[in-house]
């Protein structure tokens, strides 16, 4: 399906083109890497909790130091930094190749270098999305959000598709000597920028009006309503209203009686459904509240009905709108998030918007699973459906007072809509 004209327009800018190939390459050899660690885990152990725990591994640091990266995203210039990162995360790859060629390193060295993956992840990670920031002008960046949804659908799939087809013939080793390279493809794409051609985002230190620490982005954040009801919302919509994968599988393998093989003709569908919604986000100039509260509002509606359905189609064909609408929700709050609040805060609030999804996806998946045993799995999308409506509702009526009392304050509460920042690249 061919994307109208609007919803390309921020590959009119060279940085973004570079920047959309560099994310394109990344992502691909993120997802080779993914695979061959869970495959060389659980060859060695046999056991899929220590796949899920390299999983817990890899993303714990982004909770625990995910606002000190978004400190140092707002005090150094992102372009060095971005170089650091990726030349470290090469090197902790070719460790994997060299673990995985020697045939017997243990799964312990495995755990280490996928945590140190992890914290240098944390700590570069708010860097890369205020550099994503900059390729494109303000007005571009929901657009190139958006897109960054896309290519990063497509990076995934082309990643788990290679792997697929290499392990088998080389083993994980080629798989993460692939991915060590890659890095080295984001690092050329950063370094032959323009940089009269950036958007450039003022640091905390250079401005003056916010300080770059730690402390004085948690009380932004803790100040600041609106950012703090929309958080808030996306915590609920993503832990209970996300981790489909959960609940596909229980419902493909309980009342829908699907097996594995449904269960990937559901997560086929929600891949496609999650192009979609990146193809209408691209093509949307504004992303609004409304937009935000809508699409929450309906999805949350159609996940609470799916529960319902008697078999793999009619459940496939309302994954198909909620999936479209998962990214539209995340690209809304990327929005909202980013642009909204002051330029110098940018990397704290890329750290906070994180954090909020990498809680979700730890709350919600253990959650999820839990109700799907308790209850069974109709009963976890019913119940799942009905407070994520409750708490579309609830963020409704907050942002409405927020936006009265607005009226009566000199300074505003509650912006106007904007644009959204850009996807990092993640190697």
């Amino acid at each position: 399906m061919p994307l109208p004209a609007a919803a390309l327009r921020s590959f009119r800018h060279r940085n973004y083109r570079l920047w959309a190939f560099s994310d394109i390459v990344s992502v691909t050899g993120t997802w080779m890497q993914v695979l061959g660690v869970n495959w060389m885990v659980l060859s060695a152990t046999g056991s899929a909790t220590s796949v899920g725990l390299s999983l817990v591994l890899q993303a714990l640091p982004t909770l625990v130091l995910g606002m000190w990266g978004g400190a140092l995203a707002d005090r150094l210039p992102s372009r060095p930094v971005i170089v650091v990162s990726q030349v470290t995360q090469a090197v902790l790859a070719a460790l994997l190749a060299m673990i995985a060629l020697g045939g017997t390193g243990s799964v312990a060295a495995v755990y280490a270098i996928v945590l140190v993956s992890g914290v240098v992840s944390a700590l570069t990670g708010p860097a890369f999305g205020r550099f994503g920031a900059e390729v494109v002008p303000p007005e571009d960046l929901p657009n190139s959000l958006a897109l960054g949804s896309l290519i990063n659908s497509a990076g995934r799939i082309l990643g788990m598709s290679l792997a697929g087809v290499l392990m088998p013939l080389t083993g994980p080793a080629w798989l993460f000597l692939i991915n060590a390279i890659t890095f080295f493809a984001v690092v050329a794409c950063v370094l032959v920028m323009r940089a009269d051609e950036m958007h450039t985002i003022p640091l905390a230190a250079a401005s003056g009006t916010h300080p770059g620490g730690v402390r004085a982005g948690l009380a932004y954040v803790l100040r600041t309503p609106w950012l703090l009801v929309m958080l808030a919302l996306a915590l609920v919509l993503g832990s209970l209203g996300r981790n489909y994968q959960v609940t596909m599988a229980a419902m493909s393998a309980g009342p829908l009686g699907a097996g594995a093989a449904g269960y990937g003709v559901l997560s086929t569908v929600f891949a496609v459904g999650t192009v979609l919604g990146g193809v209408f986000a691209a093509g949307r100039s504004r992303l609004t509240l409304r937009l935000l509260l809508v699409t929450a509002g309906v999805v949350s509606a159609a996940q609470a009905v799916s529960g319902l359905m008697p078999d793999v189609m009619t459940f496939g064909a309302l994954m198909l709108p909620i999936a479209a609408g998962a990214v539209i929700i995340d690209t809304t709050v990327g929005t909202r998030a980013q642009l909204d609040s002051p330029p110098e805060m940018r990397g704290r609030i890329i750290a906070v918007n994180g954090i909020v999804g990498a809680a979700a996806g730890a709350i919600g998946g253990p959650l999820l699973g839990v109700m799907s045993d308790t209850m069974g799995p109709r009963g976890a999308l019913h119940l799942a459906g009905v407070v994520t409506v409750a708490a579309t509702l609830l963020a409704a009526a907050a942002f409405v007072r927020t936006r009265a009392r607005a009226r009566t304050s000199p300074a505003p509460v509650l912006p106007a809509a904007a644009p959204a920042a850009a996807v990092e690249p993640v190697g």
